[in-house]
């Protein structure tokens, strides 16, 4: 008797643990059911985000935009600059100006991005083959090929080049990159305001300086009025000489005798690298009119970098402008 209880104990627990088994396979399956639902709601969700569609207002009209671009076209250098701030690498860019094909400072970040042709002048077929999804252009330089870039990729032009803030700005919302545009600026701000503080403990009275921005060339000197440099030391405080205040992009001179023109407390000069400029420079900085210049008498001439100060238009640029400005003041960063 003992024997057949033994046998059918052993049979229950058997029953049991089969029973036990099939419900752990049901839960389990009901557990990767779950999953499986999740996931694919993730992924709808996700789709639906992705194929959002937005309406960008930019220099050259309206254009829609379906979900966030990945293969980003820039064609001025400010908006290469600022891709790269917002940590895009583009699929393509126009040329540099100097330090070909991508100027030094962002020559790393830029590494395998295919040129494709100049700022003044891009080439469409090249940028077709890159397939973008975006491209960001200049109603300045190209506003007679808009059409055919629109044609290719949705297009998004700003006014000009040299707006550095403006370009951030409307990247951010072509991109969807919003969020990342405004902490861009809100750090620059927060840096003028830091600047604009300590130039002012340190100078006192002296402050705001009056600045000339002069550059050199190989037949004539130049006055910038307003421009990248010219913006941006606006923005910081600086004021400018009566004869400078104009919306105009700057004036020539072409004889000596213009030199009393430049007159101000400050002088940067930023001059390409050439034997011709360079001639140009020393003959002029030895006449005895410059000599009597505020700026010379009290040492306050400074040449800086041309890139930096007038070629790149950026906001890493113009960070490093801001960096070159403190240093020269021997202000604390």
């Amino acid at each position: 008797m003992s024997s057949i209880t033994y046998s059918l104990s052993k049979q229950k627990i058997s029953f049991l643990s089969i029973l036990l088994a099939f419900v752990l396979v049901l839960s389990a399956c009901g557990n990767q059911e779950a999953d499986d639902k999740a996931e694919e709601t993730n992924k709808e969700t996700a789709s639906e985000e992705t194929s959002e569609s937005r309406e960008i207002t930019h220099a050259l009209g309206t254009t829609t935009i379906e979900g966030n671009p990945v293969k980003i076209v820039t064609l001025y250098q400010g908006a290469t600059d600022a891709a790269v701030a917002l940590g895009v690498k583009p699929v393509g860019a126009v040329e540099s100006w100097v330090q070909q094909p991508f100027y030094e400072y962002l020559k790393a970040d830029l590494e395998g991005v295919q040129v494709v042709g100049q700022e003044t002048q891009p080439n469409l077929e090249e940028i077709a083959k890159l397939k973008p999804d975006l491209i960001i252009a200049s109603k300045l330089r190209h506003e007679e090929i808009y059409t055919q870039l629109a044609e290719i990729a949705p297009t998004v032009a700003h006014e000009t080049v040299f707006e550095f803030k403006g370009t951030v700005e409307l990247m951010g919302q072509a991109m969807n990159m919003e969020e990342e545009a405004s902490t861009l600026l809100a750090d620059w701000e927060n840096r003028v305001a830091d600047f604009q503080s300590k130039v002012q403990a340190k100078l006192g009275d002296q402050w705001p300086l009056n600045v000339s921005i002069l550059n050199f060339r190989a037949d004539h000197a130049r006055i910038y009025f307003t421009g990248f440099a010219g913006s941006i030391l606006n923005e910081l405080g600086f004021t400018r000489p009566e004869n400078q205040q104009s919306t105009e992009w700057g004036v020539q001179l072409t004889t000596h005798e213009s030199i009393p023109e430049m007159e101000a407390d400050v002088f940067y000069i930023f001059n390409e690298d050439d034997p011709a400029v360079q001639k140009t420079f020393e003959e002029w900085t030895a006449h005895p009119l410059w000599a009597n210049l505020t700026a010379v008498k009290n040492n306050q001439v400074y040449l800086v970098d041309e890139v930096t100060w007038n070629m790149a238009g950026g906001i890493i640029a113009a960070n490093l402008m801001l960096d070159d400005i403190y240093e020269r003041l021997e202000l604390e960063k």
